[in-house]
Formats: C-alpha cells, sequence, structure tokens
C-alpha cells in the first residue's frame, strides 16, 4: 500500500524576476514498510524533496498525498499535525534541547500531542529503552557521546509511533564505527514494520537501504531497488515500544 504518491511536483524560488527550479518533474510512490534512501549532491534538489516528504514545506506544482491523502494544498496548523503525529524526524545536528535531559528531550513530541505528564514520561522512557538509552533517561545532552545523542534523537522521532521515519544525514556528525552502528538501528526500526526514509550523499549510507532514488538537476536520475545491500552486523537494542 503506497504512504507516499508524488505526482509531477515542481518547486519554483523567485528571485526578482528569475525563477529557480529546485525540483522540476518529479513522480514517486514509497510503500508502507520501505526502506528509502534519497541520493543527491549539493544543489540536486534532494533536501527540497526531503522538505516535501516532511510536510516542511509544499510544492508550486503537482500533487502530493499522504496515506491517500492529498497534502499538497494544507494548512500550516494542518501540516503542523501531520508532521507532529505521522511522520518522525532525525537530523544530522541531534536538534536536542541543551538544558533538557534525554526523557525530557524524547517526550517533547508527546507535549504538542496533548498526552499527560504521566503517560508522556512513560512513553519517552520505554522509547530510550527501545535504543538502548535506559541508564542515560537523566543525561543531557552534553554528558552523552555523538552516538547517544543520535540515539535520543532517533527515539524522539520513534516516541509518537510515526507512519515514517525520515532521516536527513543521520551520521553526517558520527564517526564510521557509531555510524555504523546508527545504521544497525535504522535496519532494525525497517525490520519491526517501519517506513524510513534517509537522505544522504554518501554512497555507503545509500547502500544500507533497499531501494536508491537518485537525484539531479532537480529530477529523479534513477530509481532503482540496491541489489548491493549492506546489512549491518552490529545488534542495537530496539525493542517494541
Amino acid at each position: 500500500m503506497n504512504i507516499i504518491t508524488i505526482e509531477n511536483i515542481k518547486k519554483v524560488y523567485k528571485i526578482g524576476t528569475q525563477e529557480i527550479f529546485a525540483l522540476r518533474d518529479v513522480s514517486l510512490n514509497i510503500d508502507e514498510n520501505e526502506y528509502v534512501a534519497i541520493m543527491g549532491p549539493s544543489g540536486s534538489g534532494k533536501s527540497t524533496l526531503m522538505n516535501m516528504l516532511g510536510c516542511l514545506d509544499t510544492p508550486s506544482y503537482g500533487r502530493y498525498e499522504f496515506k491517500g491523502v492529498n497534502v499538497s494544498k494544507m494548512t500550516d496548523n494542518e501540516l503542523a499535525r501531520i508532521r507532529n503525529k505521522e511522520i518522525g524526524f532525525v537530523f544530522q545536528t541531534f536538534n536536542l534541547l541543551s538544558r533538557s535531559d534525554s526523557l525530557h528531550n524524547v517526550e517533547l513530541p508527546l507535549i504538542y500531542a496533548g498526552l499527560s505528564s504521566g503517560e508522556r514520561k512513560e512513553r519517552a522512557r520505554k522509547a530510550l529503552e527501545s535504543v538502548g538509552l535506559g541508564d542515560r533517561i537523566h543525561h543531557k545532552p552534553n554528558e552523552l557521546s555523538g552516538g547517544q545523542r543520535q540515539r535520543v534523537a532517533i527515539a524522539r522521532a520513534l516516541v509518537t509511533k510515526p507512519a515514517i521515519i525520515l532521516a536527513d544525514e543521520p551520521t553526517g556528525n558520527l564517526d564510521s564505527k557509531t555510524g555504523e552502528e546508527i545504521m544497525a538501528l535504522f535496519n532494525e526500526i525497517h525490520s519491526q514494520g517501519n517506513t524510513v526514509i534517509v537522505v544522504t550523499h554518501e554512497e555507503y549510507i545509500a547502500k544500507h537501504a533497499k531501494r536508491v532514488i537518485r537525484i539531479k538537476d532537480g529530477l529523479i536520475e534513477s530509481d532503482a531497488i540496491n541489489e548491493e545491500r549492506i546489512i549491518p552486523l552490529a545488534e542495537s537494542k530496539l525493542n517494541s515500544i
């Protein structure tokens, strides 16, 4: 079943009288429980496409359906509801609150969802335990390693039980060994039935996905099943939340 359907999407930025096409004519489908990598060099349009998929931006032309609903014309408030409930974001820079501990960082999306304090904390605790950080729930970001910070960010993405995990260069600030551990965690997240979309410019990271979409000059250059997929050897500690 399609979770995302994009038809003839274009994104145009106007600078004075000049029009800059970030996306020219993009169409694609992503099914439930797919593991997709979106690749492209700087300026290719992959970040713009990621913003579209994550409902952080809307297309200038074309249609975007999320779980069968046309989001292309939604209001900002409607888009915010989808981002909060349906999409779990993981960023290269972690985007954690420096003065808050892991538990509070993870429960933040649940505050916006209107859950009670007790339920928020319980779900946040379980999410942290699921990524192997049950003993770090009261540690602040500066008391954690880079890999641990990214695990906190992944727990935060998982805590709302979203339809999609959308990761933007998730290993960009990590060493290769820690990056491999994080990719093992994404593999485990996918194996439990989640749809995972990773945006990257690194070939090695893209090889972890089952499908690779390559973007160039605002167009899809190729879209193919990954025949040389890497299955991470590292064991994650992901449990059901």
